[in-house]
């Protein structure tokens, strides 16, 4: 399917919130046509396959391919979407610009032979960041740092158009502003009609939005990775082994991706991100607003996420959920950012002060 509607897949996709719900054991029926998948397609004579710990929207596994470890993802959605393959392509774009990500040993997403899409990735034997972050051990600052770097450098990558690349890694959308504004207001409705929003909220969100569409007129998109965080980083506590999941990826605004750390992080966090970045970049014009009007719309997204997929009502166990919080601090936690977010783009607050 084209991915030409979608301004993110989690929320967007026709199956709404697919893969994002609680699962049990591997997928029993899926696992053998997985296993004859990958063995015809590598011609080796032993495959080990065991379920892998991916907390995305993908069914995961780990495998042993004649002894070459893998780490194996299935998209088995109803739409028969084929982006693993796009994806695919920018892992190895973003390789090439000096990011570590992991190699890609195989993809198929044609369902020609089997009904769901696969892909076959380099297993690196390290966690996600997430993982020493939520045991307390994580050099913040220094990872914080190159995480800011990383994102510099891969938007030295330039995507024609704006928004989701399609298989020739296009934006599907001639303007930015096209592809900001992408079913905004099917969001807010969301959150209005689930009570997460009042009506009044809703209606400030989208004025603001309106009131620095200036913001949005780009002359050219950037490589912008759209789902930043700890858990799409691996590595021990003190450095980056790769980043992984370019799965929502898009052609957009330089400030995005520091923007989506500011969903997660507090100001020192940020702090550190931004003298990173500037290592390799000096920050944009306007990079303040931009930053704020970034955050405003993500947090949009994930708010409709955690509402439409059930977070709220999970516990620590849950990646998004720190050590001994709640749901209910999650919730809290996602209105208090989207406030500051709007406030931040009003006032054109420094990020630090307003984070």
């Amino acid at each position: 399917m084209s991915r030409a509607g979608i301004h993110y897949w989690k929320c967007d996709r026709p199956a709404a919130f697919h893969g994002t719900q609680e699962r049990g054991a591997t997928d029993k029926d899926l696992e053998p046509l997985l296993r004859e998948e990958l063995a015809d397609h590598f011609s080796v004579s032993r495959l080990v396959l065991s379920p892998g710990a991916g907390q995305g929207n993908h069914l995961t596994w780990k495998a042993e391919v004649d002894g070459t470890p893998m780490f194996i993802r299935v998209e088995n959605g109803p739409e028969n979407d084929d982006h693993l393959a796009v994806e695919s392509l920018l892992l190895d774009r973003v390789r090439a610009c000096g990011v570590p990500t992991p190699l890609v040993h195989g993809c198929d997403a044609t369902r020609t032979r089997v009904p769901f899409a696969w892909q076959a990735l380099e297993r690196i034997d390290a966690p996600d960041l997430n993982h020493w972050h939520k045991q307390g051990g994580l050099d913040v600052p220094r990872v914080a740092i190159e995480i800011g770097a990383a994102v510099a450098q891969w938007q030295t990558i330039g995507l024609p158009g704006f928004g989701v690349p399609d298989e020739d890694l296009r934006g599907y959308h001639q303007t930015y502003p096209a592809y900001f504004h992408l079913q905004l207001e099917r969001h807010l409705a969301f959150l209005t009609e689930g009570g997460f929003l009042t009506a009044g909220e809703s209606e400030a969100i989208l004025a603001a939005i309106v009131a620095h569409e200036s913001l949005l007129h780009l002359g050219r998109g950037c490589l912008v990775h759209k789902d930043l965080a700890l858990w799409n980083i691996l590595g021990t506590p003190e450095r980056i082994t790769a980043f992984i999941d370019f799965d929502d990826t898009i052609s957009g605004d330089p400030m995005d991706d520091l923007s989506l750390l500011g969903c997660f992080h507090d100001a020192a966090f940020l702090g550190h991100a931004c003298a990173g970045y500037q290592s390799v970049s000096p920050l944009p014009p306007e990079h303040r607003r931009r930053f704020w009007l970034h955050l405003l719309r993500n947090m949009i997204v994930k708010a409709v996420i955690r509402v439409g997929a059930g977070y709220f009502d999970r516990d620590a166990r849950f990646f998004l959920i720190g050590t001994g919080s709640t749901g209910a601090e999650l919730k809290a936690f996602t209105h208090q950012r989207l406030n500051a977010a709007l406030r931040g783009l009003r006032e054109d607050l420094d990020i630090e002060q307003g984070l």
